[in-house]
């Protein structure tokens, strides 16, 4: 069964605005469009700039989600803190049987997000190379690269419809 359809927003990478406020080892920011700029920085030294970007929006409207997820095995499931909706990150549901997900929590121990997922195409391509998976804690604002993993989906419009 395929995951329902969400609303979701594609924007292409563009130079970096770092809004982000670096305190210590960790960065934070004020708003979601920081998760693009934190999974940019991610990106580039990982060598696999982030070129898209898709922010993750429930059916019902909600933005904030509990996330678990297996990077090893390239799966992340979100459920909306509002409907309480689970849904596959991705292509996800393609690898969740093997996946051991981890209940993920910010450094101030809370445990909801805001989610934007990133991909690296290859050269001269639509076709995906890498994922990232970005969040920003609302309460404390920590931003950052949650996981990251190899992805060869065919076409990133789709892949990132299914965030």
């Amino acid at each position: 069964m395929r995951p329902p359809r969400v609303s979701f927003v594609v924007r292409q990478a563009e130079g970096e605005s770092m809004a982000l406020r670096k305190r210590g080892k960790w960065r934070y920011g004020d708003s979601q469009a920081d998760i693009r700029d934190e999974i940019l920085r991610y990106s580039k030294r990982n060598e696999y700039p982030s070129h898209y970007y898709a922010d993750a929006l429930c059916k019902c409207g909600g933005r904030l989600f509990l996330l678990r997820m297996d990077d090893a095995a390239g799966a992340a499931i979100r459920k909306c803190v509002g409907c309480h909706d689970e849904h596959p990150i991705g292509d996800s549901s393609d690898f969740l049987d093997e996946a051991e997900l981890d209940v993920y929590e910010c450094v101030c121990l809370e445990n909801v997000f805001e989610i934007t997922v990133g991909v690296s195409l290859y050269d001269d391509s639509e076709d995906v190379r890498w994922l990232y998976v970005g969040c920003r804690c609302p309460k404390c604002g920590l931003t950052g690269v949650y996981g990251d993993w190899k992805n060869e989906f065919n076409g990133y419009r789709e892949l990132l419809s299914r965030v």
